[in-house]
């Protein structure tokens, strides 16, 4: 068995990148610390239960020469990442970075401050604000703006504005048309699979290090506390439109299923100063990400970046962004914004010219290059997204996972392929000894591929499992790319230890911002389809503190739902919307619910229970490398 080090295949490629690159140039590093004004304090976030949700001083030793053990280029963007603090971006205008993956900008106004994007937790999000007003004054939120649908630019909201300032009318909220829409659904639908992936994505239970996690090519990793949302009291529904907040006028321009599917840029002109949302960061992002979601529309991304040098271009003079550092000068904007206009241009018509040709998407993935005048530039570089991975999703978007050829429509799953593919090659040995050649070769990508075989094929195969957990090792190693990184690293803890608990199911927070037939919506996904085949169940739904009604009817084996009362139903339950979110969430027991009054059943009971018990409880932690 391979020792746990970095090959010499490893070691070369690494060592490749160091000449690939221009490691000289420094601009970005000046631009990162320009305007700082202290440093975190605290560097490390609890909660009310003394738990760390957020630990700056676990990326100290990025502070030393790059390891053999990471890609230099990426190592670069992790040291330009973990620089924190407060700092000045323009008179006027602050931000909090490297407190959270995301950054909180604050914008001050003739009475108080203007909060853009508070951050992913509300525990990271109050210490980024208390750092803010130690040196800047006690000054009060007016305002809070959302730039898109994203968690890392709301979840931390109640951190920063209570929800009584804003029911009192004392600070608006603006976002984006169809932000609460996307945001809820995106994290309560596919919710829990998501926060699954994402914990591999993120790697936030890597241990930080030089072997381990060491960012996130956007930024570090995720906070991990209190996730919330305050819905938006004014939306901002067309480009131009113009709103004035505390004495700060702002010009916004709409730009729909870009980076997210609600997202917008703005402009403040007294200050020359552009938001660019996460529409243009320092990486290349992604058009779909690891952790699964829409695939985003690279044509349009590209588009509305057009719309923005035309929007903004002659008045802009710093340009700033929902994560990583700002950006000075109108020409180096400029030219910022035009390369990653371009790059994804760029990815979306060549793919699709060579899609129009005949290739598939792992074939154009693996062939597929930038031109030099992108390539070369720090910041159209592949730390979160990736061009391979870029091209496979856009390949998706048009054509979907089907590449034509009929011996792909009809494939075994995962366990019955490996046995076959196992017993095919001639057996366990004949696997392991294939794999141990490739490995000595440097080809990991096919150890990884083969060796995944015998562990579905035979999942307590320790040497298997442990050739193919080397393989992802030295694949993380020598990746640019933070999130595969992350991946491999994750693929490989799994196959050694067994799975990493730490996923979610969506924050009862998000779920009471679910509209009726949202929530019945993602009751319907809940529901055991085959347990619920042969049911005939009809309940009355009545909110009675909002007055309206619906009917639940289970017909073969799906859940439907409809407006009004049925007068022949089984049951009728009356209830709160706020204590069917609690039951729906786990926090409070039906029990205490009858107890307390809130919830109350005409008719045949039973029949509501028997309805409820058809809804499954999803797996936070299921297995992702190992069957």
């Amino acid at each position: 068995m391979p020792e746990r080090a970095p090959t010499e295949q490893t070691r070369e490629a690494n060592r490749a990148v160091l000449m690939q690159l221009p490691f000289t140039d420094r601009e970005d590093f000046e631009d990162a610390r320009r305007g700082l004004i202290a440093p975190l304090s605290p560097t490390v976030v609890e909660n009310t239960e003394g738990r760390v949700v957020w630990d700056a001083d676990s990326y100290a030793f990025l502070e030393e020469e790059c390891p053999e053990t990471v890609n230099p280029s990426l190592w670069r963007q992790s040291q330009l990442s973990a620089i924190h603090g407060l700092f000045e971006v323009t008179p006027g205008i602050y931000q909090v970075r490297g407190a959270d993956l995301s950054n909180m900008t604050l914008v001050e106004g003739d009475r108080g401050v203007l909060v853009i994007d508070p951050l992913i937790s509300e525990e990271t999000a109050a210490a980024a604000l208390a750092l803010y007003r130690a040196h800047r004054g006690e000054r009060p939120v007016s305002g809070l703006i959302y730039t898109h649908s994203h968690v890392d630019h709301f979840g931390g909201a109640l951190g920063v504005v209570s929800r009584e300032e804003v029911a009192r009318g004392e600070v608006p909220v603006l976002a984006p048309e169809g932000f609460l829409e996307h945001a809820v659904s995106e994290n309560v639908y596919a919710g829990t699979a998501m926060a699954r992936r994402a914990l591999y994505q993120f790697g936030a239970l890597l241990p930080r290090g030089p072997e381990g996690q060491v960012g996130c090519g956007l930024g570090m990793t995720v906070s991990t506390g209190s996730v919330g949302i305050l819905p938006p009291t004014r939306e901002i529904t067309r480009t131009g439109q113009e709103e004035e907040i505390d004495g700060i006028k702002i010009l916004f321009q709409l730009t729909p299923d870009t980076e997210a599917p609600a997202e917008m840029n703005f402009l403040f002109p007294a200050r020359r100063a552009l938001c660019i949302a996460e529409n243009a960061t320092h990486n290349l992002h992604n058009l779909l990400a690891p952790r699964g979601a829409p695939v985003r529309d690279a044509r349009m991304w590209s588009r509305y970046l057009t719309e923005a040098i035309a929007l903004f271009g002659a008045e802009v003079e710093v340009m700033f962004a929902g994560h990583q550092w700002p950006r000075w000068g109108r020409a180096r904007i400029l030219d910022f914004l035009v390369k990653q206009r371009d790059l994804y241009g760029y990815l979306h018509d060549q793919t699709l010219r060579l899609i129009n040709k005949g290739f598939l998407a792992a074939e154009i993935a693996e062939t597929l290059e930038l031109p030099p005048a992108l390539a070369r530039e720090w910041h159209c570089r592949g730390y979160y997204g990736s061009v391979n991975f870029n091209v496979k999703a856009i390949y998706q978007r048009y054509l979907g996972w089907f590449d034509g050829n009929p011996a792909h429509l009809w494939p075994h799953p995962p366990e019955a392929a490996a046995e076959r593919y196992v017993r095919a090659i001639g057996g366990p040995e004949a696997v392991l000894a294939e794999g141990r050649r490739a490995f000595a070769e440097g080809d990991y990508r096919w150890v990884a591929e083969l060796l995944s075989h015998l562990v579905f094929a035979e999942p307590d195969n320790e040497e298997a499992r442990e050739l193919e957990a080397r393989a992802l090792e030295q694949l993380a190693w020598a990746t640019e790319n933070a999130p595969w990184r992350n991946f491999f690293l994750m693929g490989a803890h799994e196959l050694r230890e067994g799975v990493l608990h730490g996923g979610t199911t969506p924050s009862a927070r998000l779920v009471g911002h679910l509209s009726n037939e949202q929530l019945f919506d993602a009751m319907a996904i809940r529901l055991d389809g085959p347990r619920a085949a042969e049911q005939r169940i009809r309940v009355n739904w009545v909110f009675t503190d909002q007055q309206q009604s619906y009917t639940l009817a289970i017909s073969n084996g799906v859940l439907i739902h409809s407006p009004g009362e049925d007068p022949h139903a089984d049951a009728t339950l009356r209830i709160e919307r706020s204590a069917l979110n609690e039951l729906l969430s786990g926090r409070t027991p039906m029990p205490e619910l009858f107890q307390a009054g809130r919830m109350a059943v005409e008719g045949d009971g039973v029949k509501l229970g028997e309805l409820l018990g058809l809804l499954e409880e999803p797996d936070p932690s299921f297995p992702i490398v190992t069957p």
